[in-house]
C-alpha cells in the first residue's frame, strides 16, 4: 500500500489525528479508532464510520505520509496491518495543526445552511424546530459536563486544562449557540402577528 508521494495530501481533522498518533506509536487502523475514542477525542474527530479510518489510512499511504511497518498474524484472527508515520507525515501533521489553530476557514456546517432557508417554514414549524434545538443543546451541555466531570474525578490530582481544551471550546460554542437560538425564538414569538411564515 505504501508508495511515493504522487498525490498531494488532503488535510482533514481525521488525517491530522491519524498522523499525530502514528507519529507517537505504530498502530493498526482499529487501534487508532479505539485510541481516539478512549481519549474522548471522538467528540471532535468523527470516527463514527469505521471505514473512514481505513480510507484515511489508504490516502495517507498513497501520499507517502505513512507506511506499512508490519503485518501481525494471530491464529483464527484476520491479519492486522500496523502503520507508522513517515518523517514527512509527522512534519505535515504539525504544519496542518498549526494552520488549523491559526487560520479560520469557512466550514459550512448544517445549522447556518438551515437558517438561510428558515423562512421556507411556517412560523409554528420553525419555532417548534428551534425549541427542539434549545432542548437538545441543553441536554448536550449537561451530558458533556457530567461525563467530563466523572472522567476527571478518576484521575488523581485532576487533569491539566490543556488536555480538555477542545471540550472547553465545544461547551463555549454550544452555550453561545444556545443563547443565540433562545434570542431568535424570543424575537420570532414577539412577531407572532405574521402567522403564515417566518419572514
Amino acid at each position: 500500500m505504501a508508495g511515493s508521494a504522487t498525490q498531494p495530501p488532503r488535510r482533514s481533522p481525521l488525517a491530522m489525528a491519524v498522523l499525530l498518533l502514528l507519529g507517537e506509536e505504530p498502530m493498526h487502523p482499529y487501534g487508532l479508532r479505539q485510541r481516539i475514542q478512549e481519549w474522548d477525542k471522538d467528540r471532535v474527530i468523527n470516527v463514527t464510520q469505521r471505514n473512514a479510518i481505513y480510507q484515511t489510512i489508504d490516502r495517507l499511504a498513497r501520499s507517502g505520509l505513512i507506511r506499512l511497518r508490519e503485518t501481525t498474524r494471530q491464529p483464527k484472527r484476520p491479519d492486522r496491518s500496523v502503520y507508522e508515520a513517515t518523517p514527512e507525515g509527522v512534519a505535515t501533521a504539525k504544519r496542518w495543526l498549526t494552520e488549523m489553530l491559526s487560520v479560520p476557514i469557512a466550514e459550512y456546517p448544517a445549522f447556518p445552511a438551515a437558517l438561510a432557508f428558515i423562512q421556507s417554514l411556517p412560523r409554528a414549524g420553525a419555532l417548534a424546530a428551534l425549541d427542539a434545538r434549545v432542548a437538545a443543546l441543553e441536554s448536550s451541555i449537561n451530558q458533556m459536563v457530567t461525563e467530563v466531570e466523572a472522567r476527571v474525578a478518576t484521575v488523581p490530582g485532576g487533569v491539566d486544562r490543556i488536555f480538555l481544551v477542545e471540550v472547553d471550546y465545544q461547551r463555549a460554542m454550544w452555550e453561545a449557540e444556545l443563547s443565540w437560538v433562545r434570542g431568535l425564538v424570543d424575537h420570532l414569538r414577539a412577531r407572532e402577528g405574521s402567522r403564515h411564515s417566518v419572514g
